[in-house]
């Protein structure tokens, strides 16, 4: 009888310990110290990791496992069919482009991600990892490789217009309503992409600065670059249209990027992590701030042309629109008088937005700049590919993306880590996969991963 009660009480304690913090796992392994994952938040999946690079690269990995599996099926679909080549091209590339130029550091968190799954029984590589977190930018490494390597091109990019990728804006001053500073953004992305971008990574590194992020499973950076660090400093981005460029011999943005929100104090020594070993990849307008200062900053980064501004009174908005004019001429084929054109209609849009509600923006604004559906050049109400909550199903030629999530902060929620966010389209509305493919035969290769969207609300995201 002792014994038996013995083992039961020995199973109680266990049952504790399994559902301690949200839906942790029991943790033999002590890589997973202090790891764990939230019951979700409205559709978001709060992660939180800590520890050295190995240790929260295999804490993603571990408690990842299933979602980064799905990802990487993808990401291997996104990319073999856009490029015409085999998965095993960006693996090779991967191991042997940019490796490299990782540091050490990242280079022990990729690995300890791809530990993390294999501890569960996927059988991904630290090279399945690699070309996971290089996604958003295999398009310009490509469309570069082709160029140095035209008897290896087996086929035309296929990939679709990834120039129109996110609206974002930040404000301080004059323009806000408590003169403090406000920060939005939503993410445009393949639907195929989106339905999978509700992680929240809540993470507390041995080196540098806690910070909070959305992002993918399995990466190591935001990827649509939307975070917070525990020094106050802000960060969103939206891609520049139709850039061109990239450098081998550089360090790949996704370890820029996530390095920035690490360890940066200021918006000076952000600018400098993002410049240093620029590789061209993902060419970006960043917007940052600092909440110590209260100042905010626009970076504007191409492979050959950087333009910072900042203000304390004043704002920056983003909407896939280049700023530098020897930029464009230099590194796009931005057609600066389409007006007409998604990034430049939104552009406008957002000079509209900001002049017309100067002095009162806050976040409950900007949930809704994030959310509308004001088409300039149609003059109306009209949700599609030149709104600022972009729908891009909904007008030739055709595409199943748009704006995929959305997110907005303020100074005062950024000293606690948190912010308001939105899974799905920013203004609620859903996507029904099977309509789309049943109006889109030709969008059938997508088939066995697009997921529908759901309609969704705003809620905030805490990890205090």
């Amino acid at each position: 009888m002792r014994r038996y009660l013995g083992i039961l009480l020995l199973a109680l304690v266990a049952g504790v310990a399994c559902n301690s913090k949200g839906s942790s796992p029991s943790q033999p392994d002590p890589r997973l110290a202090g790891a764990y994952v939230k019951p979700p938040q409205n559709n978001w999946v709060v992660v939180h990791l800590q520890g050295t690079p190995t240790q929260i690269g295999f804490q993603n990995g571990y408690l990842l496992a299933p979602r980064i599996l799905d990802f990487e099926k993808v990401v291997r679909l996104e990319e073999e069919h856009g490029s015409h080549r085999p998965w095993s091209f960006f693996r090779n590339a991967a191991q042997k482009v940019m490796w490299p130029y990782l540091e050490p550091e990242y280079q022990q968190e990729l690995q300890g991600i791809a530990d993390g799954v294999q501890a569960k029984g996927i059988q991904l590589d630290v090279w399945d990892i690699v070309a996971m977190n290089a996604n958003e930018e295999w398009s310009y490494f490509l469309e570069q490789w082709d160029k140095e390597h035209p008897q290896g091109q087996s086929a035309k990019l296929d990939f679709p217009d990834m120039g129109d990728h996110c609206s974002a804006f930040v404000a301080t001053g004059s323009y806000t309503k408590d003169g403090k500073i406000v920060m939005s953004h939503n993410n445009w992305s393949p639907y195929m992409e989106g339905a999978r971008w509700n992680i929240i990574y809540d993470i507390t590194p041995q080196h540098g600065e806690r910070f909070v992020m959305d992002g993918l499973p399995g990466v190591i950076h935001s990827a649509d670059d939307f975070g917070v660090n525990a020094s106050g400093i802000m960060i969103t981005e939206t891609t520049i249209d139709n850039f061109h460029g990239y450098n081998f011999n550089a360090v790949p943005e996704f370890e820029r990027a996530r390095k920035a929100m690490q360890y940066s104090t200021s918006i000076d020594q952000y600018a400098q992590i993002m410049e240093d070993g620029n590789n061209g990849g993902y060419a970006n307008d960043w917007l940052v701030a600092d909440r110590k200062t209260n100042e905010v900053a626009s970076l504007e980064l191409g492979l050959k042309n950087v333009t910072l501004q900042r203000t304390r009174n004043g704002f920056f908005v983003s909407s896939n629109f280049p700023i530098n004019p020897k930029l464009i001429k230099e590194e796009t084929d931005f057609k600066v008088n389409d007006k007409a054109s998604s990034a430049n209609a939104r552009h406008t849009r957002w000079l509209q937005l900001m002049a017309e509600n100067k002095g009162k923006i806050d976040v409950a604004m900007a949930q809704k700049f994030e959310s509308d559906h004001y088409d300039v050049i149609l003059k109306k109400i009209n949700p599609d590919n030149r709104t600022l909550c972009g729908h891009e199903e909904t007008v030739a030629p055709w595409h199943d993306s748009g704006a995929v999530e959305g997110k907005a902060i303020d100074s005062t929620m950024a000293g606690d880590l948190s912010f308001m966010a939105v899974f799905g389209h920013p203004c609620g509305t859903g996507f029904n996969a099977a309509a789309y493919l049943k109006a889109h035969p030709e969008a059938d290769w997508q088939q066995p991963l697009l997921e529908d969207l759901p309609g969704s609300t705003w809620t905030k995201i805490t990890v205090q």
